[in-house]
């Protein structure tokens, strides 16, 4: 079982039920997590402390995940966080168009509670190379 212990996670999604496996499943690994019910919400949260991670929905009402990243990559003292997506967008071409706006990584929902913690450490692993 992987030791997330150092993780500060933000998710940010308008889904209850998928922010309650994602919490569910990294507060299990240790992570501290917060939770943002929306992209507004997420700048907020990011403002009172800076999370090492970001997992965040792309539909979202108000503000999409690719307006959120927008705001976390053009902010200096943000830009350096890894966000990735975690979509219920998983047609074909879904994966290529989310990561060509800047995404770390992409995961289709409905996500493996089995598996998810895995798959974000994969991607983490691949940015550092």
């Amino acid at each position: 079982m992987p030791d997330l212990s150092n993780w500060n996670i933000l998710i940010i999604d308008d889904e209850p039920d998928n922010i309650g496996v994602l919490e569910l499943v990294f507060k299990f690994h240790k992570a501290k997590v917060r939770v943002a019910e929306s992209g507004e919400d997420g700048i907020a949260s990011m403002e009172e402390e800076m999370p090492t991670l970001l997992l965040a929905d792309i539909q979202m009402p108000t503000m999409s995940g690719y307006e959120l990243l927008k705001k976390v990559r053009d902010n200096e003292k943000w830009r350096h966080i890894p966000v990735i997506a975690v979509t219920a967008l998983a047609m074909s071409g879904d994966n290529e168009r989310i990561l060509s706006h800047g995404f770390d990584g992409y995961i289709p929902k409905p996500v493996s509670a089995m598996t998810i913690a895995d798959e974000v450490q994969a991607i983490l692993d691949a940015r550092k190379s």
